[in-house]
């Protein structure tokens, strides 16, 4: 039995639908999956970052013990940094070999930490799909592609490893195709659990220096509102190199993109400085005087969105 022309047509369509949402649930559980391997297996491995010309190489020690979450990152060029991560506490040991940044409770994550805990609500913002299967580090991993549905984000991919699902390389690409950064693994193993005593913070002799003290009352003097799905995940006040004074800083997540604003007064003497767009590398930077401050809103975002996150600041 044929089916009229005029019902055919129809027929197609919801068969297509349905096989994209089909995918986009497949990519969402690759997702998941994903998720939880880099929070829960133990792994030692070496990997490049890449953002506009810069390059790092890094090494990340990851270990579960109990209910314990610890990370070790090396920066192995150039002057040496270290990060170590127990659970949400992040102690930061800078170049100068005297000084332990300490952030409590951070937002940020590290490679290869790049999938959201709801990977399910990506899909307001982005449309996953399946890519096809590529090796990274001498693995077969699943390319997962995250399709911006709007201006205010850049779209990614993950290359997720088949075996073991966690992720070996991950990629953001602006909207004339060109990749801003890019993580991906050199050498990675999986499965062995790394020294414990990797992860001893070695405060002896150091200076420990809070990154910022957190507050909450932004929204008693500024109003600011980011894009559709990017919500406020930290707001600190927060000493930067170059200024005399801790400056305002709010940062705002759609889950994969991140965007900050710093918000910082305008001395007498310093009236001078970036005003307008930049873009180039991995940052776009937009930013603007509103009432004798400073309002600067950066990250590896379409400039769209850092225009439209600064254009609305206003004191209240």
């Amino acid at each position: 039995m044929r089916l009229p022309a005029t019902l055919l047509a129809p027929l197609l369509v919801l068969l297509l639908l349905g096989a994209q949402l089909a995918q986009a649930a497949d990519a969402v559980e690759w997702l998941n999956r994903a998720n939880k391997a880099a929070r829960q297996l133990n792994y030692t491995g070496t990997y490049v970052y890449r953002h506009g010309e810069h390059e790092e190489v890094l090494r990340v020690s990851h270990r579960l013990d109990g209910k314990q979450e610890l990370q070790k990152i090396e920066v192995l060029d150039g002057p040496h940094r270290e990060f170590i991560r127990i659970n949400d506490d992040i102690y930061c040991h800078l170049a100068d070999g005297k000084t332990v940044r300490v952030d409590k409770r951070t937002a940020q994550r590290f490679f290869p930490a790049v999938v959201p805990n709801n990977p399910a609500r990506l899909d307001l913002y982005y449309i996953p799909k399946l890519g096809g299967i590529e090796k990274v580090a001498g693995r077969d991993c699943q390319i997962v592609i995250l399709e911006p549905r709007d201006r205010y984000r850049y779209a990614q991919s993950i290359w997720v490893d088949r075996a073991t699902r966690l992720p070996l390389k991950s990629q953001v690409v602006n909207e004339r195709g060109i990749a801003v950064s890019t993580f991906m693994f050199s050498e990675i193993e999986i499965g062995k659990r790394p020294d414990r005593a990797l992860f001893d913070v070695r405060m002896a002799g150091k200076r420990a220096q809070a990154a910022g003290e957190r507050m909450g009352a932004l929204d008693d003097v500024w109003q600011i509102t980011p894009p559709p799905g990017y919500v406020r995940i930290l707001e600190s006040m927060r000493p930067l190199p170059g200024i005399r004074i801790p400056v305002l800083h709010s940062v705002y997540s759609d889950g994969m993109s991140n965007l900050s604003v710093f918000i910082e007064p305008i001395l007498d003497s310093d009236d001078s400085g970036l005003e307008g767009l930049s873009t180039g590398g991995a940052m776009s930077v937009y930013a603007r005087r509103v009432e004798g401050h400073k309002v600067t809103a950066l990250g590896e975002v379409p400039p769209a969105a850092l225009l439209e996150t600064a254009n609305s600041v206003q004191k209240k």
